[in-house]
């Protein structure tokens, strides 16, 4: 018996919440998006059911470097703030960083975005943030996949991840190996949060400091949504003219300072930070003040200013830096490695130790 023979209506996609046309017009918004990322390297078209992409020529014998990520519950502020075309840069720019540490170039990215209720205008905010962030970084944005999911996500809520593939000649690979005693530690200055903490600090400003995403934020120069969702830097610009004087160098993300930079360390050296060669951005000793946060709990949970590290020999300091400063991104000496048991020692009085 037909459903109309019952008295009822036949059931289509949309009534179970999945609306095609919505989808339709996304893609139709996303084409000229993508377009714009695409390097020498992509082939094929846009709409295909995978993206193609040319191993660099003349490269000896290539390694191919793969990354995932997210940008945490980063997306949440972007939602109560109605900015959603920042955390899609955020992404790529992290993924970047990431395959960098090792010594690899981007080549191409990929985006997953799933919402509850797929808004075309919306999805295109959050890719037009993700294209920015490939043609900044050279990288090929060759495929990706939207997808509506009711009851998973509730509206306007949505998630984002990213995958990245870059390169790097096998002999020119960087990490523990290369650490060397007495090797300097540079640190590069973040934007802010860059991607991780999240959790805490929507936390201590909703809950301590009672502030709205359109508020003042204290001892800033705009609102909380300024603070909070200025784009993770990527350091691809700075440290790619200087790739050939480093031995390694770790991505502050999620751990802070000692439980990232003891990834770029062997099992018998440490690295030595002096946590009174900067100073701290306001931002974090705001989130720190409101909130309570020990000095050892802040720097195992953000990045407190120091949003890469950079390991070279003592006589390529200078020249990492000079790289970084002639791009715009302040740049010190962070550190030294000395022998030890592989972990990381944040020395001085800022430690708060």
């Amino acid at each position: 018996m037909s459903d109309a023979s019952r008295g009822g209506s036949g059931m289509d996609y949309r009534a179970a919440g999945v609306d095609l046309d919505a989808a339709d017009a996304a893609k139709h918004r996303l084409k000229r998006l993508v377009e714009s990322t695409l390097t020498d390297g992509a082939r094929g078209r846009f709409g295909g059911f995978g993206g193609m992409f040319r191993v660099p020529p003349g490269a000896r014998a290539p390694l191919l470097v793969a990354s995932a990520d997210g940008v945490g519950t980063k997306v949440k502020v972007a939602v109560e703030a109605n900015r959603l075309d920042t955390v899609g840069h955020d992404l790529v720019n992290h993924c970047v960083n990431d395959v960098l540490v090792q010594g690899a170039r981007p080549l191409f990215f990929l985006d997953y975005v799933a919402f509850g209720k797929l808004d075309p205008t919306a999805v295109e905010a959050v890719v037009a943030g993700v294209a920015a962030g490939c043609r900044e970084n050279g990288c090929a944005l060759i495929g990706g996949e939207t997808a509506e999911m009711p009851g998973v996500y509730t509206p306007p809520d949505f998630d984002l991840a990213g995958f990245i593939v870059g390169w790097v000649e096998e002999d020119a690979v960087l990490g523990p190996d290369r650490v060397r005693d007495g090797d300097a530690i540079v640190g590069l200055e973040s934007t802010g949060l860059h991607t991780n903490g999240y959790s805490l600090a929507r936390r201590i400003v909703l809950e301590r400091m009672r502030l709205g995403p359109h508020d003042a934020f204290p001892d800033g120069d705009g609102t909380v949504a300024d603070a909070l969702l200025a784009v993770h830097r990527s350091y691809l610009p700075a440290l790619e003219p200087v790739l050939d004087r480093v031995h390694a160098m770790a991505h502050i993300t999620g751990g802070g300072l000692p439980g990232n930079l003891d990834r770029a360390l062997p099992p018998h050296f440490d690295a030595v930070v002096d946590a009174d060669s900067w100073e701290v951005p306001p931002l974090f000793r705001a989130l720190e003040r409101a909130g309570g946060v020990a000095r050892d709990e802040m720097f195992r949970t953000f990045n407190m200013g120091v949003g890469m590290t950079v390991i070279t020999p003592p006589e390529h300091a200078g020249a990492v830096i000079a790289s970084a400063q002639a791009r715009g991104v302040r740049a010190w000496r962070l550190g030294r490695v000395r022998p030890g048991s592989g972990r990381v020692a944040i020395e001085g009085a800022a430690a708060g130790a």
